[in-house]
């Protein structure tokens, strides 16, 4: 869900951040926001002061406790779980990083509820376990392109009498709004891209199709955006315009009916080394500049020309950029979500053609027959959503010695191969797959990986499945990083590196010669 920051600079140019204990939210009534007014230089308070620090790297947000997105004001360069992953991490004998990433500012894509009423519409979160909106007009996550584009949106709503939903009732025009921000754009600078992004925006109408009594509104708004904000605009704001059609009664937000009407139909994007392509049914990694750290970090532990699974692959953005970064022998991707194959096949086409590797992506439950999915890695990258790894998954990991030990005994006889091609799932993933290059051999199928690498955005889940494969003596756990996607929340993500068998230390000799003994 979109995150709130708010801060306010100080008038002096502040540069370290001073830890502070952390404060985290425990009240739920709502407060007055605070007073716009420029913050005096921030001094340090002891551990036992009550009264809070203001410091450079706290939220003052207006905002704060009626939008659900913000758990805590202070420390946001270090939340509390920090100390507690590296306590984790400590235990099990390995060292914790965590890079702070951008503060403010560093929220690239959005989803919006649009409530209230054409005269005041209301476009933000809700407040926690409600489905009351709350207006964030000043969020300081957002990339500032998409507080400029919501407002521009509410202008058009009251200028065309554009009705908000109404969850209770079930009318209105405009359900939700999606906003992503692309910094690509090769005739700027590399300095100056970020901060001239252009804001995809993605209107959720509440019609079936685009032929529905109240298409006509939905044209004059799109106009109105394009024509306040489009190519030709005194403000070049929007990348392009998209309307998508839902009137179902659930929370999903998107449904299946999607259409471009304005601006450039693909959007890109350059991260891990590779220029990707995002469609606005895909899922794309909110914060794009923290992603971007995390994936040049990964691709160091893979070694260069490795076989590569990636699970959970969506878009197979993190596949896509070792194969281009790393020069991988091959790469698979597999992913349970359809609509990410045409951003895959458009990612795939910019990649150099001098590239020799075998790509392919399928879509496929990795929790159905797993091992399938990881025999012929060398490294198997994992991306759960929170829930962490399926327990199917998990299971084949923890199990992996077992499997290599059977195929070390036995080889496979050609009726069992005839066997594996019958399987209803895999043969509907090798229908609904994409390939490109054709690079394989028999060892490559028959080896299993000796490198897993885990990126979990739940770190509770994260330490379940940890300890689950740490507990079967199959693999250990040798790198261990964090990150700051989500400033202001008590959520972090992990990049966890594991190998196969136990942990092997060596012994450190000392350098430098022997002290002689002084005679008697």
């Amino acid at each position: 869900m979109p995150l709130c920051l708010l801060s306010v600079r100080s008038p002096f140019p502040l540069i370290r951040c001073h830890v502070s204990p952390p404060v985290v939210r425990t009240q739920t009534s709502r407060r007055p926001p605070p007073a716009q007014t420029p913050i005096s230089l921030p001094s340090l308070v002891s551990a036992n002061s009550t009264t809070p620090p203001l410091l450079t790297c706290a939220l003052q947000c207006p905002h704060f406790e009626s939008c659900s997105g913000c758990t805590h004001e202070f420390n946001l360069h270090r939340p509390a779980i920090v100390d507690e992953a590296t306590g984790f991490f400590k235990n099990i004998g390995v060292d914790f990083t965590f890079d702070s990433c951008k503060l403010w500012g560093w929220r690239c894509r959005a989803k919006l509820a649009v409530r209230g009423s054409t005269e005041n519409p209301l476009i933000g979160l809700y407040q926690e376990g409600t489905h009351i909106a709350v207006d964030i007009p000043e969020c300081k996550a957002h990339h500032p392109n998409i507080n400029s584009a919501v407002e521009l949106l509410k202008q058009g709503i009251k200028e065309l009498n554009i009705e908000p939903f109404d969850e209770d009732e079930g009318t209105g025009d405009l359900r939700y709004v999606q906003m992503a921000v692309t910094t690509y754009d090769t005739s700027l600078p590399a300095s100056q891209r970020y901060k001239n992004g252009k804001v995809q925006v993605s209107l959720v109408w509440n019609a079936r199709n685009e032929k529905s009594p109240n298409s006509e509104k939905l044209h004059a708004l799109v106009n109105f955006l394009w024509r306040k904000g489009g190519r030709w605009s005194n403000v070049h704001l929007f990348h392009s315009i998209w309307t998508n059609f839902q009137t179902s009664t659930n929370n999903i937000i998107f449904g299946n009916r999607w259409r471009h009407v304005k601006g450039e139909s693909d959007f890109w994007e350059n991260v891990g080394g590779i220029d990707i392509s995002l469609a606005p049914s895909s899922f794309g990694q909110a914060n794009t500049r923290a992603f971007n750290t995390l994936l040049q970090k990964l691709q160091k532990y893979v070694p260069p020309g490795a076989s590569v699974a990636d699970l959970y692959a969506g878009a197979g953005v993190i596949g896509l950029s070792l194969a281009a970064t790393r020069k991988c022998r091959s790469v698979r991707c597999v992913e349970i979500n359809k609509e990410s194959k045409l951003s895959f096949e458009k990612t795939v086409d910019r990649l150099p053609s001098s590239l020799d590797c075998s790509i392919s992506w399928h879509h496929a439950d990795t929790s159905k027959d797993p091992l399938a999915w990881i025999k012929g890695s060398d490294v198997v990258v994992v991306d759960p959503p929170r829930k962490g790894l399926d327990p199917s998954l998990l299971d084949a990991f923890q199990n992996i010695s077992s499997v290599e030990h059977k195929a070390e005994s036995s080889s496979e006889s050609s009726s069992a191969k005839v066997k594996d091609e019958k399987r209803p799932w895999i043969l509907r993933a090798r229908e609904a797959s994409v390939h490109v290059g054709s690079r394989t051999s028999s060892e490559d199928i028959q080896s299993l990986p000796q490198t897993l690498i885990y990126i979990s955005c739940g770190w509770e889940s994260f330490k379940e499945d940890c300890k689950s494969l740490l507990s079967g003596k199959a693999w250990h756990l040798e790198k261990a990083h964090g990150y700051n996607f989500f400033p202001g929340t008590q959520s972090i993500e992990v990049l966890a590196v594991f190998k196969r068998g136990r942990i092997q230390r060596a012994n450190k000799k000392k350098s430098g010669k022997k002290k002689k003994k002084k005679p008697q």
